[in-house]
């Protein structure tokens, strides 16, 4: 299946994103309404103040339905990094390659504008996750218990330097 990655907003896309975070994560994690809506509250605000040549959202698309994201999110880029968030796919989508090629379209995007890092918090046990970021040169920087999706989880911070 060739699935097209479109680059930028769509109308629906913070509900869609959201949607396939607040699915997920409460079949994986026992994640509830603390949860979505911070994705929700968090996304809005990054598309509100989105620069397109700061910051990154990319698509994956079946028949016009958003059905995979990533955002990096250039803020703070030169000075403490950018920050790549939302990296989801649909259960449709799953193992079809298109997380790869997300997250190569989100890191091509950092290079090109020399961000000198990228970095994300995730937590442990997303294990087809950080094999994708490990392969794309990001390392484990620091872990610690914490609660900042609702549940207390073992966070992980993981870090890529500009190659």
């Amino acid at each position: 299946m060739d699935i097209p990655i479109h680059q930028g907003y769509l109308p629906g896309c913070i509900g869609r994103i959201t949607a396939l975070h607040a699915d997920y994560y409460a079949l994986q994690s026992g994640f509830g309404v603390y949860f979505e809506s911070r994705v929700a509250r968090e996304l809005a605000a990054f598309c509100e103040r989105y620069e397109e040549h700061r910051d990154g959202l990319w698509l994956a698309l079946v028949e016009d339905q958003i059905e995979g994201a990533i955002v990096i999110d250039g803020l703070h880029a030169q000075t403490e990094g950018a920050h790549l968030r939302w990296f989801i796919t649909s259960d449709r989508l799953r193992g079809s390659g298109i997380g790869k090629r997300l997250l190569g379209s989100a890191l091509a995007f950092c290079d090109k504008r020399r961000y000198p890092k990228t970095s994300l918090w995730t937590f442990e046990g997303l294990q087809a996750a950080r094999h994708l970021y490990e392969q794309q040169g990001f390392r484990l920087v620091h872990e610690q218990p914490g609660k900042q999706w609702g549940n207390e989880v073992m966070e992980q911070r993981f870090e890529r330097l500009l190659p």
